[in-house]
């Protein structure tokens, strides 16, 4: 039946339609009404809509320094900027260089192997805190000998350096390795060419364990070094030690593996021979007292322990205290956090020791504390 009634389209519609705008606009208006923790977009994430100031997070940070954890920064920031879109460029320049370009204010963190003292600390302005702790080994390349089937003793570690001992079969080689077959060759000694914090670790320790050492060249992150030839960097030494016949080397204990070069057992403080392993690197960790170092501070060379694997130490991260930047400093606290919390099972698939969960603590707190942008401290979340 027809309806005659000219108005009667026009009021079915009008029905129609309000409704279906009414619903829209509330419902706009509850998307806008919706607390932020609910709403998909995370505004500490970069490339979020505009967030308020106190969340915002930069999008990328660089650092240089140590190439004692390259491995294990460049495994953290892949993993973590697949996650948030964080961009990291790191340069594994030396623990020295990193050291000078964050006193030169040229990356946003400088990353360092051998600790700087509280008082350096305090004249620089700077903060420090450990990462992750490692190993130093000794690695060879001499034929016919495999992966911990060599033992050194202190003092012969020392007397290659030196150049007091300059043959494998040398006496002093052969008493150490009854039954293992020492050819009569020249030892090629191969040491690190840059300032290093590795360089720094494995001074250290010769200068703890031997006395002539010590008073002959000392321990710094570059020496004079009484024989022998230099690579840059970690990768420069492994790759020299891997190429010569008959060398010696020292690197951090990922390089080792990355390059198969077979490492030596040396004695530590307790006379046990031990191999390299994250359960030594583990063992000489524990003996570190974090709360009562001050600026965290703290060697871990000849410790003692059955275990204990004598040539470690722990890498550490640098950063002004007073910032301008308050998202990039909030982007690294971030990042650091979730290094330490999330990326422990890294660090040990790459023979590292992650840092303890009481330390992990320790170090929030003195972010909280101690470093500040624009005068204001910098909450992490």
């Amino acid at each position: 039946m027809q309806n005659k009634n000219p108005y009667f389209f026009l009021i079915l519609s009008i029905i129609i339609t309000v409704p279906f705008w009414v619903a829209f606009a509330c419902g706009d208006k509850k998307s806008e009404d919706k607390p932020a923790a609910e709403k998909p977009a995370d505004p500490g994430k970069p490339g979020a809509p505009e967030a308020p100031a106190e969340l915002k997070v930069a999008s990328s940070l660089t650092g240089a320094g140590a190439t004692f954890p390259f491995p294990l920064y460049s495994k953290w920031a892949d993993a973590y900027g697949k996650d948030t879109g964080l961009k990291l460029n790191y340069q594994a320049i030396g623990s020295g260089g990193g050291v000078a370009q964050i006193k030169k204010k040229t990356v946003d963190f400088g990353a360092s192997d051998e600790p700087m003292k509280p008082e350096d600390l305090q004249k620089e302005g700077l903060f420090q805190f450990p990462m992750a702790i490692g190993g130093v080994v000794p690695v060879i390349n001499v034929e016919g000998i495999a992966d911990g089937a060599l033992k050194l003793s202190p003092a012969v570690l020392c007397g290659i350096y030196l150049g007091d001992i300059k043959k494998w079969d040398h006496e002093e080689l052969r008493k150490l390795n009854e039954g293992v077959n020492l050819p009569a060759k020249d030892i090629a000694v191969v040491y690190r060419s840059d300032g290093s914090g590795t360089t720094w670790i494995f001074t250290d320790y010769l200068s703890r364990v031997c006395p002539a050492w010590k008073d002959k060249v000392g321990a710094g992150k570059s020496v004079q070094w009484p024989v022998g030839m230099g690579g840059k960097g970690n990768p420069g030494v492994a790759a020299y030690v891997k190429q010569t016949a008959g060398s010696i080397g020292y690197v951090e204990f990922a390089y080792a593996l990355q390059n198969q070069l077979p490492a030596a057992q040396l004695a530590n403080k307790d006379g046990q021979y031990v191999k390299p392993s994250i359960e030594s690197f583990m063992a000489a960790a524990k003996h570190a007292d974090w709360e009562n170092a001050p600026g965290f501070f703290m060697v871990l060379n000849d410790q003692p322990g059955a275990e204990t694997w004598p040539i470690a130490g722990a890498t550490f991260i640098l950063m002004h205290r007073e910032q301008k930047d308050e998202a990039k400093v909030r982007a690294m606290f971030r990042f650091f956090d979730w290094c330490y919390r999330s990326g422990a099972a890294m660090a040990k698939e790459l023979h590292y020791v992650p840092m303890p969960e009481n330390v992990i603590e320790l170090v929030a707190k003195k972010w909280a504390s101690e470093i500040t942008a624009n005068g204001k401290p910098v909450a992490l979340k």
